[in-house]
């Protein structure tokens, strides 16, 4: 039974546990990196690793949500976030890429923090399952990340 079947906390999946302690990695890597442009290239370098690292399926989804991502937003700056390639304005996150094996899910998803300028009336989507990227995929990303800039 689950959690919320039982009622009682079973605490967090090792797959959680795992994000959190890269993000905490993340962070002490950050704070030891010395200027401003040493951070952002090694951050850059950093995003690619971890992209290299992911499986087939993942990888080619990431590596071009990277490209895309950076081209139609070069105000963006990639980083690591709890162990995901992330996308960053001025240091507050504002775009994810989540593999389906980091959380053994059935696919990627492309998240966009609170901090994107995608506000629509009352209610907006934040998070979009990527099986595959074609042409019009990659559009709408394009947008979308142009749109969570502005």
């Amino acid at each position: 039974m689950s959690s919320v079947t039982t009622g009682k906390y079973e605490g967090f999946t090792a797959e959680e546990r795992a994000a959190m302690k890269d993000h905490a990695r993340e962070q002490k890597t950050a704070a030891r990196r010395s200027s401003r442009a040493d951070k952002a290239a090694e951050a850059v370098r950093d995003v690619l690793a971890k992209i290299a690292e992911m499986q087939d399926s993942d990888r080619l989804l990431a590596e071009r949500v990277h490209a895309v991502i950076t081209s139609s937003a070069p105000a963006l700056a990639p980083k690591l976030w709890y162990g995901m390639p992330a996308y960053a304005l001025d240091g507050k996150i504002v775009c994810y890429f989540q593999s389906a094996e980091k959380f053994k899910a059935r696919y990627a998803t492309l998240g966009f923090s609170d901090q994107a300028n995608l506000d629509q009336d009352t209610m907006w989507p934040t998070t979009f399952a990527l099986t595959q990227l074609t042409p019009a995929v990659e559009a709408h990303i394009s947008t979308l990340t142009k749109q969570a800039v502005r």
